[in-house]
């Protein structure tokens, strides 16, 4: 494990803190008018998920811990493990579900990112994409005239997500969701 300065934060650096990794989400370089200067991040568990924020020093150092985000094809659900699958070695690999975030994304042959600890191996997570474009498999139909203003209704998805699409969208249709945030973004075309 590498040794970081403050000055070296970006969002996505992996931190080992107490044991713990924690990833970056936001952080800010403060220098008030009186007194040092200081850092302030926002960071989140990659094995526990927990939120936190930590202010640190000015130069003050940290360990760093490497990390290689690889696509992966998702193969199957069994029980408490998902299998994914290497497509350039066809190696298939075991991720227990509290790795696993966003499955209710996940469909069968869809490619995924897996982040590794590159000293040992480790499977830290496993995520779908951002934006995925998905089939409309169930939504009641939207009746003309009822809001001023646009409106919306739940549709489920062939992965078995419920978002929230606007009326004009029927069953069957395909649309682009935002995983992150479980939004409707457009038709696909």
């Amino acid at each position: 494990m590498a040794k970081v300065s403050t000055s070296d934060f970006r969002n996505g650096l992996v931190l080992n803190m107490d044991g713990e990794l924690y990833s970056i989400t936001e952080f800010q370089h403060v220098k008030p008018g009186k007194g040092p200067a200081f850092v302030r991040t926002k960071l989140r568990g990659i094995v526990n998920g927990k939120n936190i924020d930590k202010t640190w020093r000015s130069g003050e150092n940290t360990e760093a811990v490497r990390v290689e985000n690889r696509e992966y094809q998702f193969l199957y659900q069994d029980g408490e493990m998902f299998f994914f699958m290497n497509n350039e070695t066809f190696e298939q690999i075991p991720v227990n579900s509290n790795q696993v975030e966003r499955q209710d994304y996940l469909i069968e042959g869809q490619t995924c990112s897996i982040l590794f600890n590159a000293d040992d191996e480790q499977v830290l997570y496993a995520q779908p994409p951002d934006q995925l474009v998905l089939t409309v498999s169930q939504t009641d139909p939207g009746v003309k005239g009822d809001t001023a203003q646009g409106g919306s209704k739940p549709a489920t998805l062939e992965s078995g997500a419920v978002v929230n699409v606007p009326l004009f969208i029927n069953e069957g249709e395909q649309i682009r969701v935002d995983t992150r945030t479980g939004t409707y973004i457009e038709r696909a075309k």
